[in-house]
């Protein structure tokens, strides 16, 4: 008996011809698209961003990276769903683990940063005068 090919190799042997070809479009049109939305992406980011005034650019930063609490919320389910103790499931609990770190960092510091900026707006208490000041 032949021991299973790794990879793409063992896909391809237990195919047809017909069904790879159907498969191979599918993942092509897939990738296509993916790659599609991320280059729209990125164009529309770079435009938005590169329009905003600087008097924005920091409640925008803020919002945005307290909006990275999906990025908490998928690493913590994909951490906690990571069962076995193979090589390849350590290096996936590690990065999850990574993950969930670095977004809550990024989610924390957004809403420092939000706070900070919430301060500005704040009215200043009037200083008031006392008696003997000025030589009176």
């Amino acid at each position: 008996m032949l021991a299973p090919i790794p990879g793409f190799l063992f896909f391809l042997m237990q195919v047809t011809t017909d069904s790879l070809q159907t498969t191979l479009s599918d993942n092509a049109t897939v990738l296509l698209l993916t790659v599609y939305v991320l280059l729209l992406a990125i164009f529309l980011g770079f435009e938005l961003i590169g329009r905003v005034p600087a008097t924005l650019h920091t409640p925008l930063m803020s919002g945005t990276n307290a909006i990275h609490g999906i990025v908490v919320l998928g690493a913590m389910i994909i951490l906690g769903s990571i069962e076995g103790s193979s090589l390849t499931d350590t290096v996936l609990k590690i990065l999850a683990f990574i993950a969930v770190v670095l977004g809550s960092a990024n989610v924390f510091g957004g809403f420092v940063v939000t706070d900070r900026m919430l301060e500005m707006f704040k009215r200043k208490p009037v200083a008031r005068k006392s008696p003997g000041a000025g030589g009176q």
